[in-house]
């Protein structure tokens, strides 16, 4: 089972940092009164999925058995 743990933290992370990083540059900014305001029309749910994977692979690695 820790085998799979790290496995699920590996796949947990990379989707996490392909995943975010495709939905940051999903935001549009605007100038409103002289602030920069930025507006997201990101898809955060293979954000929210991939830190759960990340999250279950803690668990997983940490078992002692």
């Amino acid at each position: 089972m820790k085998t799979f743990g790290f496995l699920l933290i590996i796949i947990g992370v990379v989707g996490l940092l392909f995943f975010g990083f495709q939905a940051m540059q999903d935001s549009e900014s605007f100038s409103f009164l002289g602030l920069d305001i930025a507006v997201s029309s990101a898809n955060w749910t293979p954000v929210v999925g991939s830190g759960a994977v990340f999250i279950i692979g803690l668990i997983l690695a940490a078992r002692r058995k």
